[in-house]
């Protein structure tokens, strides 16, 4: 807690001011309305999904009943990929490839990631990972509309 000294008054120019709002920063996050969270979503996705390969991922796209005007994308990257370090910056540049291509993605579809089995971390960045989702995403758009 704060204490003030005894010749020192608490100003309160850190608390937040009445009327002021938080502004919205829209398109930096990755909000919970855009992410797959249960397993039930992830095994549906898996059943029911169609396919798309690439080098180092399997993307899993199923249209949703509800046929609701956001999509959502769940990642799944096993111990196999590395350690929770890697595995951790492997998912961040997976976010933030769909939070760059947002547009792209067509509306009211799930998606899950899959990170392959021997993809290697360490060499992967946002190019790289550009590089092979960008003509999967182009593949599934026409089928997804």
């Amino acid at each position: 807690a704060f204490c003030a000294l005894p010749d020192q008054e608490w100003s309160g120019r850190f608390a937040p001011q009445t009327g002021q709002r938080e502004k919205k920063i829209s398109g930096l996050t990755h909000p919970r309305s855009r992410r797959l969270t249960r397993r039930p979503q992830f095994s549906c996705c898996y059943d029911l999904g169609r396919r798309f390969f690439s080098g180092n991922f399997i993307l899993f796209v199923r249209n949703r009943e509800d046929n609701g005007s956001t999509w959502r994308v769940g990642l799944a990257v096993s111990r196999k990929a590395g350690n929770a370090v890697r595995r951790n910056r492997l998912k961040r540049l997976l976010r933030e490839f769909f939070r760059l291509h947002q547009q792209h993605v067509p509306s009211g579809v799930d998606i899950v990631v899959v990170a392959k089995r021997g993809i290697c971390v360490d060499p992967m960045n946002l190019v790289r990972i550009t590089a092979e989702l960008a003509p999967l995403l182009q593949r599934m758009t026409p089928a997804g509309s």
